[in-house]
């Protein structure tokens, strides 16, 4: 048997039946004992490990605590965005890394050293990210190289090219009061905040009623509205609770010499809030997201549709690149400045991870844009926990052993259930 085509996920499947609660309920519970699980596994872990370090350390939900947390999410976050469109397809990116590394530090170098304007090195190194990823696809799709070579050899070829970049100084230090600094080390106002909380939760409460309107006036089964307003207000509660402690002052050193309040979302979420909306839009309401759920799920009969497999193969690598240039921004602005080991580390390894733990299967054919935030965010809250939790010199060490067994746990659990579904 194939894997199914699209996004398998228990919760967002209607009911047989229109607006019956009990018999979505019931066709919930039976999806979940068949294995459709979705991101359940990840939203069940998140609390859990959340619950845990918040009894563990008492600081673990203060507004500084959790403002630390997202901004060392982002880069993850963002990269696992990019992964995901190429895991849909069962393949791999192991230079998404070095490739964000590379491009910072091509936007680096041409504003420290050439003058160039923050915005031109920003689209230089979009740019070049594109060219990398449409290359790699290429190579993958038209001379049929396995992308596990492909993309060793560039994340050692990227790896070098920065090195050679940032020079024998080690790094590159950004330009003070540079937007780019800003965008991990300033914040959004609280006005513009909670209007834009407003916003996300008409549009996503607007989408969801209009959705259930079309199926049901198309005689096809829809989410009952009672479900429908759980759901809003649920994403509306943890909205407004965020963005709450996010504006209360988490300034370290307030006094009359030094009155600089540290208050709203750092600019990062707004980011990633919409590259979430953008990408999720893409998978789930084009035909282009349903062609790439085709292709990873059966490439055969994608092709025998009329899908163009190899255009769907080199476009998944090109959005990879491009979000893997965008997370080096990102990173370069959490430390300020391009190291010349950027993007060569554990940034892959998290964001693979982020994208896998979230419910994105390494097989191909089933994920969704919110399983990167949700294991993004559950590999955050492992570090940021565990740091605060052991301290010395083995905290670091502890870290990836956890990570690494809650990784293989959710790979392990993924290729359990892709075997229960083809027997």
């Amino acid at each position: 048997m194939t894997a199914k085509v699209g996004p398998a996920i228990a919760e967002e499947t209607p009911v047989r039946g229109p607006g019956a609660l009990s018999v979505y309920i019931r066709d919930y519970l039976a999806r979940l004992r068949g294995g459709e699980l979705g991101s359940a596994p990840a939203i069940v872990g998140l609390v859990v490990i959340t619950a845990f370090f918040s009894i563990v350390h008492q600081g673990f939900l203060s507004a500084y605590n959790l403002e630390a947390l997202v901004i060392q999410a982002a880069p993850i976050i963002v990269m696992a965005m990019g992964l995901v469109f190429v895991l849909l397809l069962g393949e791999i990116d192991l230079s998404a890394g070095t490739t964000g590394g590379l491009c910072s530090a091509i936007m680096a170098v041409l504003l420290l050293r050439h003058g160039q304007s923050w915005w031109v090195g920003v689209l230089a190194g979009l740019a070049v990210g594109l060219v990398i990823g449409y290359v790699m696809g290429w190579l993958r799709a038209r001379a049929g190289i396995p992308s596990f070579v492909i993309t060793l050899a560039t994340f050692l070829a990227f790896q070098g090219l920065t090195l050679i970049l940032v020079g024998g100084q080690g790094s590159v230090i950004l330009p003070t009061g540079s937007p780019l600094i800003s965008l991990e080390n300033s914040f959004v106002p609280l006005w513009l905040g909670w209007t834009l909380l407003g916003i996300f939760v008409a549009g996503y409460a607007a989408i969801k009623l209009i959705d259930a309107r079309g199926r049901r006036q198309s005689g096809l089964p829809a989410t009952p509205v009672a479900v429908i307003v759980a759901k809003v207000v649920g994403v509306a509660l943890l909205g407004s609770a965020f963005t709450y402690e996010m504006g209360l002052n988490r300034n370290l050193i307030t006094n009359a010499f030094f009155s600089n309040k540290a208050q709203g979302e750092p600019w990062a979420v707004v980011l990633l809030v919409l590259l979430f909306v953008i990408w999720h839009f893409t998978l789930s309401r084009t035909r282009y997201g349903r062609h790439v759920y085709a292709v990873g799920g059966n490439e055969e009969a994608a092709r025998r549709a009329g899908v163009v497999v190899s255009r769907i193969r080199i476009s998944v690598f090109v959005i990879c690149s491009g979000m893997a240039a965008v997370s080096g921004v990102v990173a370069a602005s959490l430390l300020q400045s391009v190291q010349s080991n950027a993007g060569a580390g554990n940034t892959l390894l998290l964001a693979v991870g982020a994208a896998v733990i979230g419910g994105t299967s390494l097989f191909g054919g089933r994920g969704r844009m919110i399983d990167a935030v949700l294991g993004g965010l559950v590999v955050a809250v492992i570090i940021n926990g565990m740091s605060d939790l052991i301290q010395g010199a083995n905290s670091s060490g502890y870290e990836w052993v956890v990570t690494g067994a809650v990784l293989l746990l959710a790979a392990g659990f993924d290729a359990v259930v892709r075997r229960g579904r083809s027997t």
